[in-house]
Parts: structure tokens; C-alpha cells; sequence
């Protein structure tokens, strides 16, 4: 096995990974929020700097992708044209800055919003704003990673059930990634290294996912919101309380 991991990656740390991407594609799949950005949590911890956001990118392009083909018939595609006219906006101009943004501010930004969404009225631009929607996260994913939790509070707007909630979210996050993961490439980050060990990640996503999805059927729809509600609400604090942190 060994031979297969990137340079710099012990294989205890290649080992949790692994059953980290398991785990957090269950959540993702089973309650549609908060794998994306626990799998970063983990993942910021054992990885290189460099190579952080690009193969988070990859493993969660790989995992959103088999959500979505498993949940296909479940996706609103009319949400999926304007959204991605954003996310081209978006990562094109995260591209193309130089300067990364605070990451304490994002944090902070995005743990307000999130919690300005549950706790309080719904912003009706977000629902009527696709395209805003999609710039805006494509933008801060491609400085931050984790963008799941914003566009699962786009989504929550649509007022789907459970099924349509996670499909959707799946193939919007789809789209997001897939492109997140060409503009890395084309800034020169070299992924071939990283092949052997993003296809185990992505395998180990795809069977936390077909495992989720049977959790999935066992929830009615008003006990998955009450716990999509729940997660977005500790995800909030926890960037929050990370912005703070490194602000101070």
C-alpha cells in the first residue's frame, strides 16, 4: 500500500482518511450536510497545506457524483442551468486571485449565515437568486473547500423532500467540484501523485454512500428536516467559534 500513497503521507494517516471519507459520504447521503466539511476538518489536519483544497476537491467531486447518480431520478434538474452559470463566475474569479481571503473571515461569514437561515426568516434572494448562489459558494470553495453547508441552505429554500433535498444538493455540489477541480489543474497543481489514493477515498465514499442512502429511506421527511436543521446549526457555531478563534 505504501507505494501507492502520495509522498508525505504516513499510512496511519492514509488509513483514516480512508474511513473517514466512508463515514462522512453516510452522513452526506443519510442526512444531505455536514460530511463535506468534516471529511476538510480531518483532512486539514493530516494533509499537506498544498494539497488540501485540490484533493478535497477531488474526493468530494468523486462522492457528490455517485450520490447524485445513485439519487438521479430524485434531482430538480431545473435548479442545475442558472446555478451553474454562477459556479463559472465563481471559480473563475477565485482563480484568479492571488491573494487567498482570511480564512478566519469566511469562517465567521459563513457560520452568521447559516445560522441567520435556520434560526431566523429564509433570505428570499437565495431562492430567487441561483446564480448568486452558485458564483458566491464557487467563490469561497475555491479558498475554503467546504461550501456544502451554503449551498445545502440554497437548496433548503426549494423546500424539497428528503430524496429531492440530497439529490439535488448531490449534483449542484457535482458541478461545483467538477469545476473547482479543472481550474486547480489548470493553475499547475500536479494530481497524478495523488491518483491511486483519491480512487480509494472515492471508493470508500461511494460505499458509505450506498450504505446512507438505505438509512436515508428510514426517515420521514420531518425528522430529516429537524436533523438537517440540527447539523446546520453546530456546523454554524463550529465556524464560528473558528473565526473567532483565529481572529483573536
Amino acid at each position: 500500500m505504501l507505494d501507492l500513497l502520495p509522498p508525505d503521507l504516513p499510512q496511519a494517516s492514509a488509513m483514516l482518511l480512508l474511513g473517514t471519507s466512508f463515514a462522512t459520504s453516510l452522513m452526506t447521503a443519510a442526512l444531505g450536510i455536514g460530511g463535506g466539511a468534516i471529511f476538510l476538518a480531518v483532512a486539514a489536519v493530516l494533509l499537506p497545506p498544498a494539497a488540501l483544497i485540490p484533493v478535497h476537491g477531488v474526493v468530494q467531486l468523486g462522492s457528490n457524483a455517485v450520490r447524485a447518480a445513485m439519487f438521479q431520478r430524485h434531482i430538480l434538474r431545473g435548479a442545475l442551468p442558472a446555478f451553474t452559470i454562477g459556479a463559472l463566475l465563481g471559480v473563475a474569479l477565485g482563480g484568479s486571485i492571488a491573494v487567498s481571503l482570511s480564512p478566519a473571515m469566511v469562517q465567521a461569514g459563513i457560520g452568521l449565515f447559516l445560522l441567520w437561515v435556520v434560526l431566523g426568516k429564509t433570505p428570499a434572494w437565495i431562492g430567487r437568486w441561483p446564480i448568486g448562489a452558485g458564483a458566491f459558494s464557487s467563490f469561497l470553495s475555491m479558498f475554503f473547500g467546504a461550501t456544502g453547508p451554503f449551498v445545502a441552505a440554497y437548496v433548503k429554500t426549494m423546500q424539497l423532500d428528503r430524496h429531492t433535498h440530497v439529490a439535488t444538493h448531490a449534483a449542484l455540489m457535482t458541478v461545483q467540484h467538477g469545476l473547482k477541480v479543472a481550474m486547480f489543474g489548470a493553475l499547475g497543481f500536479a494530481y497524478a501523485p495523488w491518483a491511486p489514493f483519491i480512487a480509494a477515498l472515492i471508493l470508500c465514499g461511494a460505499a458509505g454512500t450506498w450504505v446512507g442512502k438505505h438509512v436515508l429511506g428510514r426517515l420521514s421527511d420531518h425528522g430529516f428536516h429537524r436533523v438537517l436543521n440540527g447539523l446546520l446549526i453546530l456546523i454554524a457555531l463550529r465556524l464560528l467559534w473558528g473565526g473567532i478563534a483565529a481572529t483573536f
